[in-house]
């Protein structure tokens, strides 16, 4: 049996806030409980709901040298869907009603706590993992410590890690004279070759230097973050280490996000029966946001937070020139505020053909995937990407822009070998995407037949996390060797 330790600042279901909450709590469920033992360490947030801290039983507590001072380290454990989690207890680290702040000393402070006291916890809860799987730049201190003071523990010789960058645009930057006080790490540290980028402190640098393998979220990624447009200024370390370093696809919850199943919607459906039952929930959703109900309209969905990377300057560019067209076009989600203004503005002006729903809510977005033809994701980048899996599952045509996942999850249609599961563009380009929309609008209602069938091939795709967990399995054979 292989021991392994995920170390997170988030997991479904105890605290999410994105797309890491969901790979450290799904992907664990489906890693071979015959050969691995994987359990996953996380804080214990004050904002974590009252049922779910029910669950939590006290394991341990210690003292630990931080920061100048003694800290307290209490040691809960939970077992959920036959996982065991652990959770660090400190109040004065992880109390507020939202697990990040904006203050980036309180943030490194925190979870340099956190990963000294995850590591410090092991012997005492009886668990030696043959691998610590790091995540983000949060964890980034776990395999700095491990190699800087714990090598001299016989119960931590030998401990392989790996780092896994969700997104290489939040790094964990500070200056070295704080860092080097709260984390107690010798000058050694703070150099080029090692924590210091830039003249800062970067904790995800460490990390990325010290973990025995890197790992993120899809092919293309791994590929376009040893370049200076998406590297984030790490693409000369991630050359250096492009040997150890693999892009791994997510997954999605197939149970959870599964339109034969999904209680959120009106009339569920299958890959046999799409034809029929999937334009009901077209329906409700045009009577429910008060748009003009009619079959024959070519629905966009877009559900995202709504921000650059995910290109809604370029949606902003052509939405004008979008409304004049047969469409609609229903959108959910927070995020910088001029584009919350400028949708609510095309609502008003377009009232019947655009809906701007300037909030978050799981029930809608699962409408909006079941009630869409399309679902539009033209991203300046994406390490991976969940939304355009959702769609596939819901036989709802993606329109993304080949960046990251996206490139590596969504087939470009071809008309001439009736392959593909949805339309992309390349260049990040609004007059590109919008030639692309057009061109899926027209395959939409001049060939439906061929629409239908890349409806099929969407719906038929495995996107699954089963997919996933057996390419990190190999990664942790082949590591532990």
């Amino acid at each position: 049996m292989k021991n392994i330790l995920f170390v997170a600042s988030e997991g479904v279901p105890f605290i999410k806030t994105g797309g890491l909450a969901d790979v450290v709590g799904s992907l664990p469920k489906c890693i071979d409980k015959r050969y691995f033992d994987i359990r996953v360490v996380l804080p214990k947030y004050s904002c974590i709901r009252q049922d779910l801290k029910d669950k939590m039983k006290y394991r341990t507590h210690f003292y630990m040298d931080y920061n100048w001072r003694s800290e307290y380290v209490g040691v809960l454990e939970a077992k959920v869907d036959g996982i065991t989690y652990y959770f660090i207890d400190n109040e004065s680290m992880f109390s507020g009603y939202k697990i990040y702040s904006d203050n980036v000393l309180d943030e490194i402070t925190k979870f340099a706590f956190f990963d000294k006291a995850a590591l410090s916890a092991l012997p005492l809860i009886g668990f030696r993992p043959d691998i610590i799987h790091c995540h983000d730049w949060q964890t980034g201190l776990v395999p700095v410590y491990l190699k800087e003071r714990f090598q001299g523990n016989e119960f931590f010789r030998g401990i392989k890690t790996i780092m896994t960058i969700h997104n290489l645009k939040f790094q964990g930057k500070w200056n070295v004279k704080d860092v080097k006080n709260i984390t107690g790490l010798p000058d050694y540290f703070f150099t080029p070759d090692k924590l210091e980028a830039y003249k800062d402190a970067n904790l995800l640098k460490g990390g990325l230097v010290y973990a025995d393998a890197i790992t993120t979220v899809s092919p293309t990624y791994a590929e376009e973050i040893k370049t200076p447009f998406y590297g984030e200024g790490l693409d000369g370390l991630l050359n250096a280490r492009a040997n150890s370093l693999r892009g791994i696809l997510n997954g999605i919850d197939y149970e959870d996000f599964n339109p034969t199943t999904d209680k959120n919607i009106v009339a569920p459906y299958d890959i046999k029966n799409f034809r029929k039952e999937k334009v009901k929930n077209k329906r409700a959703l045009q009577e429910e946001l008060g748009l003009d109900v009619d079959d024959k309209k070519f629905m966009i969905g877009i559900v995202s937070r709504l921000t650059d990377q995910k290109g809604f300057d370029l949606i902003a560019y052509i939405m004008d020139e979008l409304c004049q067209e047969d469409v609609q076009i229903v959108v959910l989600g927070t995020g910088e505020e001029r584009y919350e203004n400028m949708f609510r503005h095309f609502d008003w002006k377009y009232n019947k053909k655009v809906s701007a729903n300037i909030y978050y809510s799981d029930a809608l977005s699962h409408k909006i995937y079941a009630a869409s033809d399309a679902f539009l994701m033209p991203s300046l980048f994406e390490p991976c990407g969940l939304s355009q899996l959702m769609s596939l599952r819901y036989g709802t045509v993606p329109i993304v822009r080949e960046t990251g996942g996206l490139k590596d999850t969504v087939q470009a249609y071809n008309e001439y070998e009736s392959t593909g599961t949805g339309f992309s563009f390349k260049n990040y380009n609004a007059h590109e995407m919008l030639a692309t929309i057009r061109y899926a609008k027209y395959i939409f209602y001049q060939k439906k037949r061929e629409w239908n069938k890349m409806v099929d091939r969407a719906m038929a795709a495995d996107f699954s996390w089963n997919v996933s967990a057996r390419s990190y399995q190999e990664m942790y054979d082949w590591l532990i060797g």
